[in-house]
């Protein structure tokens, strides 16, 4: 570790909000150290290139991190403040644990005291939400300069002169993720915490320096903000065609395709991962991408390839000690290796990301079962069947000796990240679905003719990009459909350049015994959705309830 060195033709600019007002605010003593506030992406990589071990630049000039012992979210750690303003709103549950002002307010000392005793501190002050009417204002405060360089590249950064108006933030983030929760405090369940309390307008970090616990956590903030405005959130990508009005949303669980499909050289990339629906269309929540790297190649996708140079975050990857350069293919630190870039760094991305109202949307499942068609047209109430259920299906581990595909349903395509009951996003969903006329298709980019490991062959990636450019094209709208057993669903019964027995899962499972066995597993999952949607049925209206499958 070298000094902090000052070059000598650098014009330093000055931080000078109230000092007083922001230290009764949060806590943090802004006079007290040496603050960076938006600093630039130069100024980010020197200090954790300087004070950050481990840290280095990899050959295409990213900055190449590590997150520490967490590779990934904490969701168990997770914790709401239970309090009386927003108590009553929230669903509490699987998904959001209560946690007590007064914990609350011993996390934030533990973390205001880490962060006011180091030498020096980031802030980065930015927006949520490409909409100026309903852009959120996040602060984030932090003691590293990779979770700072990371949040400039997924918050939406401020002009120059939207920063010196910026005023008071919204919501302000402190990441103490370096110091470790008191277990022994009420509530905590490890030494990591990440808490959001929306009274006070805060979220609290300790015990993790993933980053992607600053990006979830922005985006669960807006999952009920953004209700509360009339807003729909959703965990979904979308694009736009050449028209205005040609705008495509993607909703999907990790491994369905969803950034794959809805990267399209041919269309504009409004945002991969969170959006918001207004009265006036789509706009995208972040100013940047979160991508995937395991097994990252600049054959299959080149756009995310070509993003992986200076002022990109590279997370947890392992790369060549003298050349430099990223095996993309090594997960030997994790699998969920990650980058962190601005979308401007995606040449076809739509900038501002903001668009109108969808035509189209898309629900992606990979179906390890082997049963579901590759392309469903889905009424109105069969949408909001499967936007609350939220099917994909993993392969259970190997390391027990288990191939039998394990069913995974997760609410409204996002259940991490919900903070109200899903049947509130979905009835949102419903409303403006019919409002604007929009065509909603349940596509499975699983297996067909068979369960993963045994007949079943995973349906081809050519084939799923067909079935999506017959939909931008309106070629499926026009189609003949033919109805699917048990399911209910609308299939069509032919389309140019996919086989009948693709399109149609009963003629893919061939032979006697392969239609009974198809016949079974039928059955079995439309159990497993019943046993799933019985949790919220309580909830949900009559014509959504008998829009499932029926044994």
């Amino acid at each position: 570790h070298y000094p902090q060195q000052s070059h000598p033709g650098i014009h330093h600019k000055a931080y000078h909000p109230d000092p007083e007002l922001l230290y009764h605010d949060t806590g943090i003593d802004y006079n007290h150290v040496l603050m960076n506030r938006n600093a630039s992406v130069a100024k980010l990589y020197e200090d954790a290139l300087r004070y950050e071990e481990g840290t280095i630049i990899s050959s295409a000039g990213a900055l190449v991190t590590s997150s520490g012992k967490k590779t990934g979210r904490s969701p168990k750690d997770k914790r709401i403040v239970d309090e009386p303003t927003t108590s009553g709103d929230i669903w509490w549950g699987p998904v959001n644990t209560k946690l007590s002002e007064h914990a609350f307010l011993i996390n934030h000392e533990r973390a205001v005291d880490y962060l006011n005793t180091r030498e020096r501190l980031y802030v980065f002050d930015g927006y949520a939400g490409w909409d100026p009417k309903y852009r959120i204002k996040i602060r984030v405060v932090c003691a590293r300069a990779y979770h700072c360089l990371f949040m400039r590249n997924m918050l939406i950064r401020p002009t120059d002169d939207e920063l010196e108006d910026y005023g008071e933030p919204d919501f302000t983030i402190l990441n103490a993720g370096a110091f470790p929760a008191n277990r022994y405090t009420t509530g905590m369940t490890s030494t990591t915490s990440v808490a959001i309390n929306f009274k006070r307008h805060e979220m609290v970090i300790l015990g993790t320096e993933y980053a992607g616990e600053m990006k979830k956590g922005v985006f669960t903030i807006m999952h009920y903000l953004m209700p509360k405005a009339g807003v729909l959130s959703l965990h979904s990508s979308a694009n736009q065609g050449q028209e205005k009005d040609d705008v495509t949303l993607f909703f999907g669980l990790s491994g369905t395709g969803k950034t794959t499909l809805s990267a399209d050289p041919r269309r504009h990339l409004i945002g991969d991962d969170e959006h918001c629906w207004s009265d006036k269309g789509v706009f995208n929540i972040e100013g940047g991408c979160y991508a995937k790297c395991i097994d990252l190649s600049e054959e299959k996708e080149p756009e995310i390839f070509g993003a992986i140079r200076f002022g990109s975050v590279l997370e947890n990857v392992v790369l060549d000690e003298d050349t430099r350069q990223v095996d993309y293919k090594d997960n030997s630190l994790t699998e969920n290796t990650r980058c962190a870039y601005p979308i401007e760094y995606i040449p076809n991305a739509l900038i501002p990301c903001m668009a109108g109202h969808p035509k189209n949307i898309i629900m992606l499942t990979c179906d390890a079962f082997g049963v579901l068609p590759p392309v469903s047209r889905l009424t109105p109430a069969q949408a909001m069947y499967h936007f609350i259920s939220g099917f994909t299906a993993k392969m259970a581990g190997t390391e027990d000796g288990v191939t039998e595909p394990e069913a995974t349903f997760s609410a409204c395509f996002g259940q991490p990240f919900l903070v109200l009951h899903p049947t509130q996003y979905a009835t949102m969903l419903a409303s403006k679905i019919e409002e604007h006329k929009v065509d909603v298709w349940l596509i499975n980019t699983g297996w067909t003719g068979g369960a993963y490991g045994k007949t079943g062959q995973r349906i081809s990636l050519k084939y799923s990009r067909a079935i999506i450019d017959a939909i931008h094209s309106g070629e499926l709208k026009k189609a003949e459909y033919q109805t699917y057993p048990v399911f209910g669903l609308e299939i069509p019964k032919a389309m140019a350049g996919i086989p009948g027995d693709v399109l149609n899962p009963v003629e893919a499972w061939k032979g006697v015994e392969g239609k009974k066995e198809f016949e079974g597993t039928v059955r079995r999952l439309a159990e497993l959705f019943r046993e799933n949607f019985a949790k919220y049925a309580d909830q949900a209206s009559e014509d959504v309830i008998a829009a499932g499958p029926k044994i």
